[in-house]
């Protein structure tokens, strides 16, 4: 297997990774409000994800940045194309990341309520974001043959591509009531449970629909398999957790979005970003590709560095691996 293949693999893992550790963070802050009936209860949820949800977003920064260095013509076309939609993915993740730190500052409910409202809504714009910028790369954008965007900023706003953004968010906001049911004891683990129970047949029919437009435009036949897995893994994932197994659960989700990952990039393969306007113009891994030794040299660095980066953030997960309730939250302390 050549080096530009390769990085494509590595690429699409790095989006796996995004997609599987950021999910649940994301649902869990669209859920603040929605399963934190009271003040000790918000703050269970976030301090679900309150050692990681900063770690989890190195995750679609190395992917960013893998791309840029190992297919610059890819990175040029995808990144100049949804400058805007990124732009607001770039905000509401700031928003976001300043909500957990400022929500505790000062003792009053109003405060805290008007932050947790940045927390939802960066949540779910986030997830919104980073759906249509992926669905836009797998289902094409309008490119000319100079790989630059035809049209508008939001040219490639049609109902396939808000389908990948939807098919995202549903999937984080099940994926997060799946994580809060795993981490959380009591009355906030019955309610995350029930919501996940609930929610799940609505919020994963638009990843069921992405994959079936992707697979039937543009798959192979050996993606068929994974496309069969993601969804027998969901089914499988739903019947788990109403037994009470939210363990289980939660990594027959994780295979859900693996084989999704690997139906969508399967069927991407040989292309890094199609062309709705003519195939012919549609970017390739050759195209794209950095020099050989560029590609070498990032090889051996990503061969010592991923173990390193892998085991530290297995190693948090390890640390912070217990459940957690309203008992476990002290009185806030606030200046």
């Amino acid at each position: 297997m050549d080096l530009p293949t390769v990085w494509f693999l590595i690429i699409a893992g790095l989006w796996l990774g995004y997609l599987f550790l950021e999910g649940f963070d994301f649902g869990v802050g669209m859920l603040v409000r929605v399963l934190g009936r009271d003040e000790p209860s918000r703050r269970v949820l976030v301090n679900t994800i309150g050692p990681v949800w900063d770690g989890n977003e190195v995750w679609l920064i190395v992917a960013a940045g893998a791309t840029f260095a190992a297919f610059p013509g890819w990175y040029a076309g995808l990144f100049s194309a949804a400058y805007l939609p990124l732009l607001l993915v770039l905000l509401a993740l700031i928003g976001r990341g300043v909500a957990f730190e400022y929500r505790g500052k000062i003792d009053s409910p109003r405060w805290r309520a008007a932050w947790d409202t940045v927390i939802t809504c960066g949540s779910a714009v986030t997830a919104l974001g980073v759906g249509l910028v992926l669905s836009w790369n797998v289902l094409g954008l309008p490119l000319d043959a100079a790989g630059n965007r035809v049209g508008p900023a939001f040219a490639a706003v049609r109902w396939d591509t808000l389908l990948g953004a939807f098919a995202v968010a549903g999937f984080a906001l099940v994926h997060g009531a799946v994580f809060v049911a795993l981490k959380t004891s009591g009355p906030l683990r019955d309610r995350a449970r029930r919501l996940a129970l609930v929610v799940a047949p609505v919020a994963l029919a638009p990843l069921v629909g992405l994959l079936l437009v992707v697979q039937l435009r543009e798959g192979a036949g050996w993606t068929w398999l994974a496309l069969g897995v993601a969804l027998l893994a969901a089914v499988v994932a739903w019947q788990r957790l109403r037994a009470g197994r939210e363990g289980q659960s939660f990594a027959l989700l994780a295979l859900t979005i693996t084989a999704t990952v690997v139906t969508l990039f399967g069927a991407l393969y040989p292309d890094v970003l199609p062309s709705t306007v003519d195939p012919s113009n549609s970017l390739t891994i050759a195209e794209t590709a950095s020099s050989p030794y560029t590609l070498t040299v990032m090889t051996w660095v990503a061969a010592f560095g991923t173990p390193a980066v892998l085991v530290y953030q297995g190693w948090t997960y390890w640390v912070f691996r217990k459940r957690i309730g309203t008992a476990h939250i002290p009185k806030a302390h606030t200046p």
